[in-house]
């Protein structure tokens, strides 16, 4: 897939109900799901203790972290949206809604679809808030969506 390019808030703001971009599927391995839970303290079996996961866990393996679905926005957003205008920073200003759906198996891939919901001018800047839907490869059902607020300052 390419980038998705946006010159202008101008631009953007004639995105607002439409889908902007599909992003790359992003894999999900158990290597990552390690890193994260070292990183968070998160440890908890259903995450890190394979042969009991697919012994014991509805899900018949190890799943990803929540919140380790939802950290990877980030980089999947910046790798399906560029804004080329120039910008001084973009800041996470925070989340309106985020629900995890489907469970993300260890080995999965995610990508993002990214719908604008709004944009307006914040003193400095611009805030768009972005529906992201978590899409799951080969399932019917999203792993998750999110209503995702980023300020852009210039």
């Amino acid at each position: 897939m390419t980038i998705r390019e946006i010159v202008s808030f101008e631009e953007l703001g004639r995105e607002i109900g439409q889908e902007v971009a599909i992003g790359e599927w992003c894999l999900v391995d158990q290597d990552k799901i390690l890193m994260f839970a070292e990183a968070t303290g998160d440890r908890q079996w259903i995450h890190l203790d394979v042969e009991r996961a697919e012994n014991e866990s509805p899900f018949g393996g190890t799943i990803a972290h929540g919140f380790l679905t939802l950290s990877l926005l980030s980089s999947m957003m910046a790798g399906a949206i560029r804004m080329a205008m120039p910008l001084a920073l973009v800041v996470n200003y925070g989340l309106d809604r985020v629900r995890f759906i489907s469970p993300v198996r260890a080995g999965a891939r995610i990508r993002p679809r990214i719908v604008l919901r709004a944009l307006e001018q914040v003193d400095g800047g611009w805030q768009a808030t972005w529906s992201v839907t978590i899409e799951l490869e080969e399932s019917t059902k999203p792993a998750g969506i999110a209503e995702w607020l980023l300020r852009y300052y210039q």
